[in-house]
């Protein structure tokens, strides 16, 4: 492109004409890869590396680990059943990489506690909206 200057009129209008064509290609790109993970998502597949630690070897660890048994025990009669390292053994971090993910996803039971009693509206002190008279404003004394 001799003669061709970006910064005369020509070479901007140029500039602007390429950097709009490259932004639609990289639109266009980003359609066809959604497309093409919702397409894999809905077959069941999933991108990523298979997981080292699957539920059936976690079980079993974690009734070895509550009989006090350490993960340096556990780890030789574990084999990872897919992936890179197949028919291995998974590494110390791995196991407990698993076990807090474990206890992070498991539901936490909520605490049982006796319901609180309401009291009667003329025994109970006024909420913040009720002593203002204007909704959403505190009364002056709650700062």
């Amino acid at each position: 492109m001799a003669g061709c200057r970006l910064s005369s009129g020509t070479g901007r209008v140029l500039f602007a004409f390429f950097a709009a064509m490259a932004e639609a290609e990289r639109e266009n790109i980003r359609e066809t890869t959604l497309e093409g993970l919702n397409t894999a998502a809905r077959k069941g597949n999933h991108g990523g590396r298979p997981p080292v630690i699957t539920d059936d070897m976690l079980h079993p660890v974690m009734r070895r680990r509550a009989n006090g048994e350490s993960v340096e025990d556990i780890r030789p009669d574990l084999i990872i059943p897919t992936g890179k390292r197949k028919g291995r053994n998974p590494s110390p971090a791995s196991i407990y990489r698993a076990l807090i993910e474990y206890e992070n996803v498991r539901p936490t039971p909520k605490p049982l506690t006796k319901p609180t009693p309401t009291l009667p509206r003329s025994s109970r002190a006024p909420d913040a909206t009720e002593r203002s008279g204007f909704p959403g404003q505190p009364y002056p004394h709650d700062f």
